[in-house]
Parts: structure tokens; C-alpha cells; sequence
């Protein structure tokens, strides 16, 4: 896999560059991984302890980034795509971590009452293949009919993936169905990978997976890590809504100007609602903030998903979680206590 690398002092939005008495803070980013741009930063004593926290970084992201790949087999590897490439044959002998991520995508399928789905491969296959066509050529573009989605829509019962954590297998029942984990894949990664820099000795660190953030620790100088919130307007001149003061924490967005493509003046984006089989066009994004980043991840997704007023009882429910919608219309809906995080 090519591999692009940039090595350099910290330069992060509204942070400047900054060192402890101690430590130095280097950069280094990546293109090949989950088809995202991702970047690693962290402090360190010097270059050569930086040079294994990369490492460790940049191996454990290829990890992550092949078992989750719903579209490309590796040698050696059984991954998610060899599971869907197997429904209704025989059942798949996969690494503990790939068990351990189903089991967390299924306890946030009941917490969000299906609003994330990660069986939801079948429909999401569907929509995939009409935005590809329409991006290609924007004056055929079509939105998929709806007969054929609700039949695509017969094959995403997650009860049907049945897991045995003995025989460390998994096996989709349904020869039509399939898995796709793009709503939570990266979140997830980003929690894994920093809990594992964690392990080998990184007290200070951010990890940016396509704007899935998680933070470590404190900047090496002992203020918060400064993270921006997307603006989803990519017209307007502001880049970011608002900058915040995060410790140990992770921030997702999820929004409709990330993968989207039009049809008679409608955008048709990549967050497609369970129920109606179809993007809402409730809101322009829904960005949610929490101790964890797969968390962070499949809730935006699930909360995007939901109407305004139940997204916020939803939000409201759970402890150390906050959200901002921004609707269709531009306003600006926050959570009891994202303001706190909001730097003034």
C-alpha cells in the first residue's frame, strides 16, 4: 500500500506551535487508510521516541483499516469483506478484535433502537453504487427506486449474524445480506489505537481519522487540545463553527457535504435512515462529543437519523455525551452542556 508521509512540528487549527520544557510535539499524516486523510499527533521526548509512537500509530491504523475493508481481501487476512463474501456458506474465523467490534456494534444497534445499523450493507450497497454513477456523470444521475430498496432492505437483520466467540467465527445466516461498518469503523479504530498508544507510554496526543478526533491527555504544555467543528456551509468563508477545549475526549460529525451527489437539485448524501431507506434532509450535519470515539462515531450517525426532538431526549438520556445540529435551514441546536466546551 503507498504510503504518504509528513513529518513536522505540531501546526494544528488555532493551536500554533507549541513545546513543553520536555517534550516536543511532531506531526505525521497519512492518505491510504479507510480512504481518508489521517493524521497523528503526539509529544515526545525526542525524535527517536516519536519515531515508535508512529510506528505503533501507522501499524496498528493498517490493522484496523484491513480488518474493516468492505471492499478489498488481504492476504492472510479474513476481514469484513471475507465475512460478506461468505453469507449463507460457512462461517469465518476472524481476529478477537473484529469479534469485539461486532459485539460493540451490536450494543449500539439496541441503544440507538436501529437508528445505526451495521447490517444495513445490502441497502447502503444500493445508494453506493447510485452516488458512484452520479458523481461520474451528475446530468444521469438517479436516486435508486423504491421498490428495490425495500427489498434490499429484507435482507438487514443483524439477528442473522451469528457470532461464536469459541470458534472465534462469524457467519451472516441470510446469503443476501451484508456487512458495511462505515457509520462507526473509524471512531472505533481511533478509540483502539489510542488506547493502545496509551499502553506503550503516550500521555499527549490527537488522532484525526477523516475528522473522527480523539485526544489524549493535554497538549505537552498543559492546555486542552483545540479542536475546530466543521462548518457544514463548504461555501461560506468560516471553515470551522466553533473551536473547543477538549481533554480526553472524542468529536465526530457527521454531516451532508461530506459524500453526496445531486439529482434535479435534491442532494442525496451518504447517511441513510433504516426506516425510510433514504437520506433525512432534517439537518446539514449533527456532531456529537464523548469520552469515546466509536461511541462519538455511531451516535452522530444514529442521531442524524433521528428527528430533532427525539435526538435530543436521546442525547439528554446519556451520561458524558453532547451534540450540536446544525438543521437544514442554518440554525443551531445544542445540547445542556456543549457550551462548556465551547471556547469563547
Amino acid at each position: 500500500m503507498k504510503k504518504v508521509v509528513i513529518m513536522v512540528f505540531l501546526l494544528l487549527f488555532l493551536t500554533g506551535c507549541v513545546q513543553s520544557e520536555q517534550k516536543k510535539a511532531f506531526d505525521v499524516q497519512y492518505f491510504d487508510y479507510f480512504d481518508t486523510f489521517t493524521s497523528f499527533t503526539v509529544y515526545a521526548e525526542d525524535e527517536d521516541q516519536f519515531q515508535q509512537y508512529a510506528e505503533l500509530f501507522q501499524s496498528e491504523l493498517e490493522y484496523y483499516h484491513q480488518q474493516f475493508d468492505i471492499y478489498h481481501s488481504y492476504s492472510g487476512i479474513n476481514n469484513i469483506k471475507t465475512i460478506n463474501d461468505n453469507a449463507g456458506i460457512t462461517a469465518v474465523q476472524v481476529d478477537k478484535e473484529l469479534l469485539d467490534f461486532l459485539e460493540f456494534a451490536f450494543q449500539e444497534y439496541d441503544r440507538t433502537r436501529g437508528k445505526v445499523n451495521v447490517a444495513m450493507g445490502s441497502v447502503l450497497s444500493i445508494w453506493h453504487t447510485y452516488r458512484e454513477e452520479g458523481l461520474a456523470d451528475p446530468k444521469r444521475g438517479q436516486v435508486p427506486d423504491e421498490e428495490i430498496l425495500h427489498q434490499a432492505a429484507g435482507y438487514m437483520d443483524i439477528s442473522k449474524v451469528k457470532i461464536d466467540r469459541e470458534k472465534s467465527t462469524v457467519y451472516l445466516e441470510d446469503p443476501s445480506m451484508s456487512l458495511d461498518v462505515g457509520a462507526m469503523a473509524k471512531g472505533y479504530a481511533s478509540q483502539q489505537i489510542c488506547g493502545k498508544l496509551q499502553k506503550a507510554g503516550v500521555v499527549s496526543a490527537l488522532v484525526n481519522i477523516g475528522g473522527n478526533v480523539q485526544t489524549i491527555g493535554v497538549k505537552g504544555d498543559g492546555k486542552m487540545w483545540r479542536v475546530g467543528v466543521q462548518n457544514p456551509d463548504t461555501s461560506s468563508m468560516q471553515s470551522y463553527l466553533y473551536a473547543l477545549n477538549l481533554q480526553d475526549m472524542a468529536l465526530v460529525t457527521s454531516g451532508t457535504y461530506q459524500r453526496y451527489y445531486e439529482v434535479d437539485g435534491v442532494r442525496y448524501h451518504h447517511i441513510i435512515d433504516p426506516e425510510t431507506l433514504f437520506p433525512r434532509q432534517d439537518f446539514a450535519s449533527v456532531t456529537i462529543l464523548c469520552r469515546d470515539g466509536g461511541d462519538a462515531d455511531a451516535l452522530s450517525t444514529a442521531v442524524f437519523n433521528m428527528p430533532l426532538e427525539e435526538g435530543q431526549e436521546f442525547v439528554e438520556s446519556l451520561e458524558q455525551v453532547e451534540a450540536l445540529w446544525v438543521c437544514a435551514d442554518g440554525k443551531e441546536v445544542w445540547s445542556t452542556g456543549f457550551k462548556e466546551y465551547v471556547v469563547d
